[in-house]
């Protein structure tokens, strides 16, 4: 049985006088126990009371009725000599309380907690959770279960420190020691309430592995004010940050406390505490749902539209893109916030993707709808296929982050397959170009083309052609058939890019090279999965 008990009378009665409430009071007790911290306010002041009115010396514990593991304990230095404020059962003789006992319990049961600052008083109150989970359900999430984050003032580890450094004060005259890491945390007491609460009210579990996260943002307006010794004692912990409007951000005033000797906390801070004369606001509920990724390949017919948006200087120079097109469906069935788009390379705007198409996935941020059966991904495909005559989606499903991994693996070393319209200056009879189909893995030394140095670094890349396959068409035009290491410049290897590619059609055919259209005939890389549309 987890209990209060007559070790732990002088903490009670130092906290409970200078303003602290019940739950931060079984913190600092190292109660351990969940259940206590549960139980209506009211019955903790009433618990507490009653361990203030029995007599020192009976050994009889308050028990709480509490099946939980042992909880940590103060622990007692072995002393030569008993300190003489010790009674007879080592158990510190009784603080006076500076008011009548009955009313300084009624009175510090209404104000604000010097420590938590109401964060475990009424913010555990079933109020507060009805109105959390009312902004859960109204944001219209699919969960299967939640996890709960809360993001707390930053003063409140100073005024932790400072109630610590007054237990172990006093503590500390009577042979008594209180280490700070045994004090049950802020944040994991919190959650013992409210996890059960938000459970009941919500019809899920609570799970830390859970994807949708519920948190709570809590301010407090005297935050600046309390920590602004902190950057006075130690300035190189508190820099000013881009998105941030304090300096006295959570990690930045633990930092300090790290710093500052304790007796220069107690010349600038008050220990214990001073009341407050506000308790926290709940600035923020927010609610998120992990990420969910879909993949799939795409076909492009168009020889006018580019993968991702073309932007210049602002300026939007093609109407839509790949991306788009398949996205905006994507956006509004899972209700998402934004999205990511990747693939397994990419094609020029004036480039057709033909075959079984190039592999695909896009990451759907924050997503109010996450299930989707197979009929349901095979209607969403069809309803992108309908939309536009200038792509195509197929193989449509829901994949793990983790999958996505196999569309980049080995990418250098997968083979795609293109075709060329090639133009030549000079006429050419079919017999010119023959030679070409038996060239096998020709290598490449590709500078980086004129046309992307703008945004690609200037390096020889090596590549390989591994195969090709002349198709006469007339004295100026063949068409050409080739099986390339992925990577390689296409356009490039035809005309040269003026020497920058070697050896290249042209080069090879001792003429003057161009291309007019290419098409990318096959990616070959084996994902996603092939569906049965």
């Amino acid at each position: 049985m987890s209990s209060l008990t007559e070790k732990d009378r002088p903490i009670v009665q130092l906290l409970l006088n200078t303003g602290t409430c019940p739950r931060c009071i079984f913190r600092f007790c190292c109660l351990g126990s969940q259940t206590p911290y549960k139980r209506p306010y009211k019955d903790l002041m009433k618990e507490l009371k009653e361990l203030l009115k029995n007599n020192a010396e009976k050994e009889d514990t308050v028990c709480f009725e509490v099946a939980d593991p042992p909880c940590k304990r103060i622990r007692l230095e072995n002393t030569e000599e008993g300190p003489a404020d010790l009674n007879q059962n080592g158990v510190l003789k009784q603080i006076a309380l500076v008011n009548e006992e009955n009313t300084a319990l009624e009175s510090s049961a209404v104000k604000v907690c010097n420590v938590c600052l109401g964060i475990l008083q009424e913010f555990c109150e079933v109020d507060f959770v009805k109105k959390l989970c009312q902004k859960v359900k109204s944001a219209d999430y699919q969960f299967t279960s939640f996890v709960f984050s809360v993001s707390l003032p930053p003063q409140l580890s100073v005024r932790e420190r400072a109630a610590w450094l007054l237990v172990k004060q006093e503590m500390g005259k009577l042979g008594l020691s209180l280490a700070k890491d045994d004090i049950v945390q802020l944040k994991e007491a919190y959650k013992w309430i409210i996890h059960p609460q938000l459970s009941e009210e919500l019809g899920v579990p609570a799970d830390g592995k859970s994807l949708f996260e519920v948190s709570v943002v809590f301010a407090h307006p005297e935050t600046d004010e309390e920590c602004h010794f902190l950057a006075t004692a130690c300035p190189d912990c508190f820099k000013p940050a881009k998105n941030k409007q304090s300096v006295f951000t959570r990690m930045a005033v633990i930092k300090a406390l790290e710093k500052i000797k304790e007796e220069d906390f107690c010349k600038h801070f008050p220990c214990p505490p001073t009341s407050p004369k506000n308790f926290c606001v709940a600035l923020e509920i927010q609610c998120n749902n992990g990420a969910v990724f879909v993949a799939g390949r795409y076909n492009k017919y168009s020889r006018n539209l580019p993968q991702t948006p073309w932007i210049i200087d602002g300026e939007r120079k093609l109407e839509s893109s790949v991306e788009e097109l398949i996205s905006e469906h994507l956006m509004a069935e899972f209700k998402a916030d934004s999205f990511n788009f990747s693939s397994s390379g990419r094609e020029d705007v004036d480039v057709r993707t033909l075959g079984n198409g190039r592999p695909f996935a896009i990451e759907l941020v924050n997503p109010r709808r996450i299930h989707f059966t197979a009929e349901e991904m095979k209607g969403l495909q069809q309803t992108i296929n309908n939309s536009s005559d200038k792509i195509q989606v197929r193989d449509l499903q829901l994949v793990t982050r983790e999958a996505i991994g196999h569309m980049k693996e080995g990418e250098e070393e997968k083979t795609k397959t293109y075709s060329a319209l090639v133009w030549i200056d000079k006429a050419i009879q079919k017999e010119d170009i023959a030679f070409l189909d038996d060239l096998k893995e020709l290598k490449l030394d590709q500078k980086t083309p004129l046309r992307v140095l703008h945004r690609r670094p200037l390096a020889v890349r090596h590549r390989i052609i591994h195969t090709m396959k002349s198709e006469y068409i007339d004295e100026h035009h063949f068409r050409l058939h080739l099986k390339t290491q992925a990577g390689t410049y296409i356009k490039e290897f035809v005309h040269g890019d003026f020497g920058r590619t070697k050896p290249n059609i042209g080069s090879l055919l001792n003429r003057t090279a161009d291309i007019l259209e290419l098409d990318v005939e096959s990616v070959d890389v084996d994902w996603p999965p092939t569906l049965d549309n």
